[in-house]
This record gives C-alpha cells, sequence and structure tokens, in this order.
C-alpha cells in the first residue's frame, strides 16, 4: 500500500502578485453608483504623455472619471494651501520627494492606511508611519548620475559625487540650476553623508568647477558635454534613456560622445529621487484616492512607470525591461539607503548653503 506524499507547504506569494490580486478584486468592484464615487480629481507635476495609459486603464477598470490639473510641484502646493478646505482635490502627484515632504509638513495631506502600499513600497521612499497613517508614497524612481565626455575625461575621475570638486575637473562642470529640485535633493543627501560643513565645502568645489552659469534642464546639460562646452554634467536618468530610445539624428549624436557613471557604487551608493503620491487633506473622495494610489503600486502601473517614462519601479518583485535603463547601468546598481524624508527636510539648510558659496 503506497503511502500519501506529505503535503508541501504553500510558496509565500511575492508582493507583486498580491498587489495584483488586489487591484483585481479592488478595481472590479466600483460599488455604490453615486456621482462621488465615479470621480477622482487628480492635482498633477507628471507632465508625460505616455502616462494618459495608466489613468485612461484606471478609468476603464473602475469607471471612474479623473478629472486632472496639471501644474509643476511648487504650484500645485500654492494651489492646495489657496484653496483649503474647498479645494477638490483627490490625489497629489509629484515628482520630488523634497516637495512631498514640504507638503507634508505644510499639513496638506491626509494620512491613509493601506496594508497593501505600506507592505509593497520600501520604507525608505515613503513618509514614516504615525498612528494616524502614512501620508505619501513613491511609486517610482530616478537616480542621479554622471554624464561625461568620454574623450576628455576618464571615469575614474567623475565616479563619485565627491570628485566632481576636485580641482582636476576645474572649467568641465555643467548643472542646472542648484535650486532646482532635482539637485536640492541630491545636496540634501549629501549632507547626510558630509555633514553640513563637508557639503559646504563640496558645493564651493563644484562652483570652482563651473564651465558656465547653472542653466537649463538635464537635457541641456547633455547636450553641452556632447558640444565640447562641458565635459561633465549631473542628470536623471530618464532623461538618458529618453535619449537612447530616440530615433532622432541629434540625439543619437549626442548619446555617441558620452559614457555614464553611476556614482559611489563603491561607497553610499547612487543617489535616487522619487515620483510620489499622496490623497488630499481634504479629499471629496478619499476612497477612490486611496484605490488609485493602490492601482500605482499594481505591476501594470508599474511597468507603465518604468517603460513608459524611464523610471525604475519600487515594488519588489516588479522588475525593469527597459532595455535602455539596463544598458545605462550594465545591471542592477547599488542605490543609496536615505530616507528621503530626510533628505527633504535639508531642503532650507541646503539652499543657504547655495547663497553663501555662489551656486547660481
Amino acid at each position: 500500500m503506497f503511502k500519501k506524499a506529505p503535503k508541501k507547504a504553500p510558496k509565500k506569494a511575492p508582493v507583486w502578485a498580491a498587489i495584483a490580486f488586489a487591484a483585481v478584486t479592488s478595481l472590479g468592484t466600483v460599488g455604490v453608483a453615486t456621482a462621488q464615487d465615479k470621480v477622482l480629481n487628480l492635482y498633477s507635476a507628471r507632465h508625460y504623455q505616455t502616462d494618459e495609459a495608466l489613468y485612461s486603464n484606471f478609468s476603464k477598470a473602475t469607471g471612474i472619471k479623473i478629472n486632472r490639473v496639471d501644474a509643476d510641484d511648487a504650484g500645485i502646493l500654492a494651489r492646495l494651501k489657496a484653496e483649503g478646505t474647498a479645494s477638490p482635490a483627490d490625489v497629489i502627484l509629484l515628482v520630488d520627494a523634497a516637495r512631498l515632504v514640504k507638503g507634508d509638513a505644510e499639513g496638506l495631506f491626509l494620512p491613509i492606511k493601506s496594508p497593501l502600499l505600506e507592505a509593497a513600497i520600501p520604507a525608505p521612499l515613503r513618509a514614516k508611519a504615525s498612528v494616524d497613517g502614512t501620508t505619501w508614497f513613491g511609486f517610482s524612481t530616478r537616480a542621479r548620475v554622471v554624464a561625461y565626455d568620454k574623450t576628455r575625461v576618464k571615469k575614474a575621475d567623475v565616479d563619485t559625487y565627491e570628485k566632481l570638486a576636485d580641482p582636476k575637473n576645474k572649467g568641465l562642470l555643467c548643472t542646472r540650476s542648484g535650486s532646482h529640485p532635482y539637485n536640492l535633493s541630491l545636496f540634501g543627501a549629501v549632507t547626510e553623508h558630509l555633514g553640513e560643513a563637508g557639503t559646504e565645502a563640496w558645493l564651493k568645489g563644484l562652483v570652482a568647477n563651473m564651465a558656465r552659469n547653472p542653466q537649463g534642464g538635464d537635457s541641456d546639460q547633455l547636450k553641452a558635454v556632447a558640444s565640447g562646452e562641458c565635459g561633465i554634467a549631473l542628470s536623471n536618468t530618464y532623461y538618458i534613456a529618453r535619449m537612447m530610445r530616440s530615433t532622432a539624428p541629434a540625439d543619437k549624436a549626442v548619446m555617441d560622445k558620452l559614457d555614464i557613471v553611476f556614482p559611489n557604487q563603491a561607497t553610499w551608493g547612487t543617489h535616487v529621487n522619487i515620483a510620489g503620491a499622496a490623497v488630499a487633506k481634504n479629499a471629496k473622495n478619499s476612497a477612490n484616492a486611496v484605490r488609485f494610489m493602490e492601482y500605482l503600486a499594481s505591476p501594470a502601473a508599474q511597468d507603465y512607470f518604468a517603460n513608459g517614462n524611464n523610471e525604475y519601479p519600487v515594488v519588489a518583485g516588479v522588475k525593469s525591461n527597459n532595455p535602455a535603463l539596463t544598458a545605462m547601468s550594465g545591471g542592477p546598481f547599488k542605490s543609496e539607503t536615505i530616507p528621503l524624508a530626510a533628505i527633504g527636510g535639508n531642503q532650507t539648510k541646503v539652499q543657504q548653503m547655495l547663497d553663501r558659496v555662489g551656486y547660481k
């Protein structure tokens, strides 16, 4: 007589699988058909055409219409403050951790309790939870890397953020404004590593190494390196990936002249920032807002972030299949693990340092 084989313990499903199941369950039930149940008012600082599919898929699955207001991060926060309790906003989408921290500090966000989001989003990429809940979550990341002229600059001279201030790089560096949120967040991260005195000395070195006054956006810095006006530039990865995937001859010509390095791989790791979301403090459709944010953590939405706008997904187990991002880093890279809330909290002191050292 044969013995029955012992039952195997069920395998624990990966986080993304649980999110997919929850998303299907949640998105398949719209609930009581009132006017409010069918609406979500979104204030977004994401100006990416590829996000249209992200929103339309949510609406198709739920029947919830998204009304969107587009503005930059600072404009959205100012509008929320001005509107007060009369604000129609339900979800706030911002593209920088410092702005999320600022909005949180000003009491513009509603704490929410979502076991799904708490399980899906790594702790450093969300606000610190309180007894009332968590105020904001990051849903995608972008790394702030160094692009350099491979004919003029050696990788070994730019493979850490600290080396950008070395006198050997004098007259080579190009950046956008030091007060731009992307740079403020990077400099806030460096402050966590080097301390205030060390960071101010470093910023002074960056100013001494400038090839020109800070100007333009990240794409402009890449073009300036390719043209020979600069030798080194800071850029977020999605700008670079966009050029790598472009079929325009001018973009291909730029990328042919550049190499990319992810700084500080042997030490604290490359700085990353987020695009994140929060429920507005005075949301009239808060249940729909939480449902939408949980949808942003689903595998389908995470894939849109990766392939639509060349960002890195944040949910464990969801991998990017974006060929440009893979080619850029050569595979997985080490990113810093400082809580982004701490980086955002350094913004004021960093701005004061920039003023003192003359970083425009």
